[in-house]
């Protein structure tokens, strides 16, 4: 079974046993599925994904580099994005 959830303006598929790296916590499920069936919008209203946290870091630094030719100005930047580490537990219908 796995099912589509939104998290931090993005959406996973996640399945049992899986570990994925969030940035935020859940707030709803769009989608449940088998396999072989798919539930949609009202056929979703006790769904529930539950999760434990495995724990928390800081992705790799990515560089931002603005340049400006011919002006003699260059500015450099750097950004770490946290994140939460989850398993995903059990999805129920």
């Amino acid at each position: 079974m796995y099912a589509v959830v939104v998290t931090g303006g993005k959406q996973y598929r996640v399945m049992k046993g899986e570990t994925l790296r969030v940035f935020f916590f859940f707030d709803n499920i769009l989608m449940l599925g088998d396999g072989e069936a798919i539930s949609l919008g009202d056929a979703l209203k006790g769904a529930s994904v539950t999760a434990k946290v495995v724990g928390h870091g800081r992705a790799d630094k990515v560089r931002i580099i603005k340049f400006r030719r011919r002006k003699h100005h260059m500015k450099r930047q750097g950004h770490r994005q946290h994140y939460t580490e989850i398993e995903i537990t059990g999805i129920t219908k």
